[in-house]
């Protein structure tokens, strides 16, 4: 029992960017950076009645390869017409223990997104947008099925959050060559690098481990978007292109999932180490309400490796995943304008090589949890 409490801490200290709580998908597919809104790690979750763990989360991406479909286009590189994207962004939460198995948690998310591209700016000459701020902050509960003391080799929570429309969904920048006379313009910058999406939005996630072998244990979760609102308002320009992109003239308000297994071992009583996979995107159609405006569907297949440092109350955690498969489907829009004019349509989105995420956290206790005091001293040491 000494021996597997240590081991199920320290492998909760690994996984501050845990799959299920961190959608962080690459690149263009993704309007935006998201994570989900009951804590954001395992660890987090994990607290006694009063008890709070306050940290925060760092990611970033640099998304240039074109893909249509899962087929790359190497020449958009190589001809120096791809849209490159820099996002920076930063989730600040604090998780409290509202008894031994529910937890309640609020994240506060910002960013700073730069794009750069020739076709934004009349595709002559490459020029950069910039957005940053406030985005959408969430918030939610979660609750563990089965008693932490009796089952300390496994168990698995469910959540339930609402996500707010904090961030700015209609985020200006200057436009160069597109305006009257072919001089400047302020235009909403593309939705790919909007701090918020507009709509309030509802969360389903859940999360489980479960120990496979004396200092290995398995981990999994995932958790959905659910964004009812169809469009929100903002204009993307997009018909002034070409007129067969009417039907993208408004931006969507698209739904986003993330999904995630993998193994942990822990390398001693501070340092643990993980391998996963992990499946992420932006769906073709939404779950509730319609399916118009536009939207960037795509999906992401990655390698997911964490390693981790925990000491007492402290942790620090390390991923990088990096991407094995990417796809561009055919959105709603691209079907409608094939429908429409006969010619195969199918749009590109940019994807990342890989992600750095990086995650700090601090846990207060007033020590009400039962807990033996050997365990914990074990896991401090």
């Amino acid at each position: 029992m000494r021996t597997s409490r240590s081991l199920i801490f320290t492998f909760l200290g690994l996984i501050s960017f845990f799959g299920i709580d961190r959608a962080n998908a690459q690149g263009c597919v993704a309007i935006r950076h998201f994570s989900s809104c009951v804590g954001n790690t395992l660890e987090n979750n994990l607290l006694g009645p009063g008890d709070i763990q306050i940290g925060s989360n760092y990611r970033y991406f640099k998304s240039f390869r074109h893909f249509r479909g899962t087929h790359e286009e190497p020449d958009r590189v190589s001809n120096e017409t791809e849209v490159i994207n820099h996002s920076h962004s930063w989730d600040f939460f604090l998780t409290y223990g509202i008894s031994e198995r529910w937890y309640a948690s609020i994240t506060i998310p910002t960013v700073i997104n730069t794009r750069s591209s020739l076709y934004e700016h009349g595709r002559d000459e490459r020029n950069t947008t910039f957005s940053r701020g406030l985005a959408d902050i969430r918030a939610g509960v979660g609750y563990w099925l089965f008693d932490l003391e009796k089952h300390q080799n496994g168990n698995v929570a469910l959540g339930l959050g609402v996500k707010l429309p904090t961030g700015s969904y209609n985020a200006s920048d200057i436009f160069y060559n597109v305006g009257p006379e072919g001089g400047p313009e302020v235009r909403p910058v593309d939705q790919s690098i909007q701090p918020g999406d507009g709509g309030f939005g509802i969360t389903l996630d859940f999360q489980f481990y479960q120990k496979i072998a004396e200092r290995f244990f398995a981990y999994g979760g995932g958790f959905y978007l659910i964004n009812p609102r169809e469009v929100n308002g903002t204009r993307t320009f997009r018909e002034t292109l070409s007129p067969i992109l009417q039907n993208e003239a408004i931006m969507a308000v698209p739904d986003q999932f993330s999904v995630r297994a993998g193994v942990s071992h822990s390398l001693g009583n501070t340092i643990s180490a993980s391998l996963g996979a992990r499946y992420e995107g932006v769906p073709v159609k939404d779950l509730i309400g319609g399916n118009d405006g536009f939207r960037r569907p795509g999906n992401v297949l990655s390698i997911d490796p964490g390693i981790a440092f925990m000491k007492g109350n402290f942790s620090l955690n390390l991923n990088v995943p990096f991407a094995v498969r990417r796809e561009r489907p055919q959105s709603v829009t691209d079907l409608q304008t094939e429908q429409a004019t006969g010619e195969p349509r199918m749009g590109d989105a940019a994807f990342a090589d890989y992600l750095i995420n990086v995650g700090v956290s601090y846990r207060f206790t007033n020590n009400k949890v039962k807990v033996n005091p050997e365990l914990m001293n074990e896991f401090n040491n």
